[in-house]
C-alpha cells in the first residue's frame, strides 16, 4: 500500500496543466529517461471530470514531463468532457489519447455515447477530435458501423409548448 501510495504522488507531478492527473493501480513501472510510465491491474486514471479505467495504462512524456500519448488496454470504460463541454462515456478495448491534437482513438468493441444528445456510435474504430470538430467510425469484418440518434416529435413540442 506504502509503495502504490509512492507512484501515485510522484507519477501525479507528471501533470503540468491546471487540473491535476491522478493515476490508481495495482502496479507501476517506470523508465523516466525513456518518458514511459506502465500502469497495471485496476487502473484508475482521473483529470478532472475525465475518467478512465483499464487493466492496462501506458503514457508517454515529452522531455519536460508532459503526457503526450495516454495507450489504454483491456476492458476499457471511460467518462469524459471535451473542451466544447460535450460529455461521452464508454468502453472499448484499447483507447488512446493524444493530448497535443485533442483526439481520442477507440479501439474494438467501441460502444461511444455523447449524454448530451444521446448520440451513440458502435463499431471496432471510433476516432473523436475536439479541436477539428469531427468524429468518424470503422467496422471490421463486415460488421456495420451503428449509430443511434435521439429523435423528438415535434407534435409532442407543439402540444407541450401550447399549454
Amino acid at each position: 500500500m506504502y509503495k502504490r501510495l509512492i507512484f501515485f504522488l510522484l507519477f501525479s507531478a507528471l501533470s503540468m496543466s491546471a487540473n491535476e492527473l491522478k493515476v490508481l493501480s495495482d502496479n507501476f513501472k517506470g523508465d523516466q529517461p525513456k518518458g514511459l510510465s506502465v500502469f497495471t491491474g485496476n487502473v484508475k486514471v482521473t483529470k478532472g471530470l475525465d475518467e478512465l479505467n483499464a487493466s492496462k495504462v501506458t503514457i508517454y512524456t515529452d522531455a519536460s514531463r508532459k503526457p503526450t500519448k495516454y495507450i489504454a488496454e483491456g476492458d476499457v470504460s471511460f467518462y469524459i468532457v471535451t473542451e466544447n463541454n460535450e460529455k461521452y462515456r464508454g468502453k472499448s478495448q484499447r483507447a488512446v489519447y493524444l493530448p497535443n491534437e485533442s483526439e481520442y482513438q477507440f479501439y474494438t468493441k467501441v460502444d461511444l455515447i455523447r449524454i448530451d444528445d444521446y448520440r451513440r456510435v458502435k463499431g471496432d474504430k471510433v476516432v473523436v477530435n475536439e479541436v477539428h470538430g469531427f468524429a468518424n467510425a470503422d467496422s471490421v469484418d463486415g460488421e456495420p458501423v451503428l449509430m443511434i440518434f435521439t429523435m423528438q416529435d415535434k407534435n409532442a413540442t407543439k402540444k407541450g409548448s401550447s399549454k
